[in-house]
């Protein structure tokens, strides 16, 4: 089994790591939960971790999710069988304009080179509504330090390459074009509902 970082963050035997990543869900759960959105999209769903914590919550009844990694997929299927997960790419979504009631795009922005066009191909696949996590800076590299993680790196994990704190997040979804409907910090995340 080839381990991605995404699968070690969640499969961790760490107790802290372990109650962070489900304090994220539950203020993810309760973040998009009041939408009743019919229709979901993950956009980096890596293994589907998160499309099942969704099925566990009873959230949407149409669930797919698309990663570029190959490996992630592999081992998705593997983990989940009945999942709807397959190979995509963020910078040309395979689906027509407006086809998803809800997009979700976790802990993906921070690694791409071109974060500003991923936010538009998600609005134009968007109904309405996308909801995004980024780390937020400097709590979530500090998080690391005390971990003891990336110490070579300062705490900064080496794939990240766009470092944004909770409010910087916010403005640069605004200055995509996006309006923000309401935003939660679990530690060490920024969680931003956003709107088109």
């Amino acid at each position: 089994m080839v381990e991605t970082t995404n699968l070690k963050k969640h499969l961790s035997k760490n107790p802290i790591q372990k109650f962070l990543i489900n304090n994220f869900y539950q203020s993810l759960i309760s973040l998009i939960k009041p939408l009743k959105a019919n229709s979901i999209l993950d956009v980096g769903c890596g293994e589907g971790f998160t499309l099942v914590n969704f099925r566990r919550s009873k959230i949407g009844k149409f669930l797919e999710g698309i990663d570029y990694s190959k490996d992630s997929i592999t081992l998705g299927k593997k983990m989940y069988p009945n999942l709807n997960i397959k190979e995509g790419n963020i910078y040309k979504l395979s689906y027509p304009a407006n086809s998803f009631d809800l997009l979700v795009c976790t802990e993906v922005l921070e690694h791409l080179q071109d974060p500003t066009e991923a936010i538009r191909e998600l609005a134009r696949v968007s109904k309405k509504h996308i909801v995004f996590s980024v780390p937020n800076e400097p709590f979530f590299t500090l998080a690391n330090l005390l971990r003891g993680k990336y110490l070579k790196t300062l705490g900064n994990q080496p794939e990240h390459i766009n470092h944004w704190t909770n409010g910087g997040f916010r403005k640069f979804l605004r200055k995509n074009g996006l309006k923000i409907s309401c935003s939660k910090s679990p530690f060490p995340w920024a969680l931003v509902l956003a709107r088109k």
